[in-house]
């Protein structure tokens, strides 16, 4: 069974950076498809980016062209840079496995983008 360990959150000003680490352990993610999701204070958890087993990628329309998911497999680890970081961006980040059907996540990160 696979454990997702989230990093690199925090509190950052608008328009700045943050890179978001999820660790993998107790089996590979290579042949996964991985995704990081979001939830926002009161609101439902939503899709932020997702990266295939191939590396295709694919981003919420919101965060296109801010963000960028990356996976290394050697390292068994998905990033995700967030760049020009708005305050509508804050909440909690959760990493996702996607493996034939059976999803995995982790505890989540906080990320809070101030004013």
């Amino acid at each position: 069974q696979v454990q997702l360990v989230e990093s690199g959150g925090g509190l950052v000003q608008a328009g700045g950076s943050l890179r978001l680490s999820c660790a993998a352990s107790g089996s590979i993610i290579s042949s996964s498809t991985m995704a990081w999701y979001r939830q926002a204070p009161g609101k439902q958890r939503g899709l932020v980016a997702l990266i295939t087993r191939l590396g295709g990628t694919n981003y919420a329309d919101s965060v296109k062209g801010r963000f960028t998911i990356s996976r290394d497999n050697a390292k068994n680890t998905v990033y995700l840079q967030m760049d020009s970081l708005k305050p509508e961006d804050t909440g909690v980040y959760y990493c996702n496995r996607n493996y034939y059907g059976v999803a995995s996540w982790g505890q989540g990160t906080q990320v809070t983008v101030s004013e």
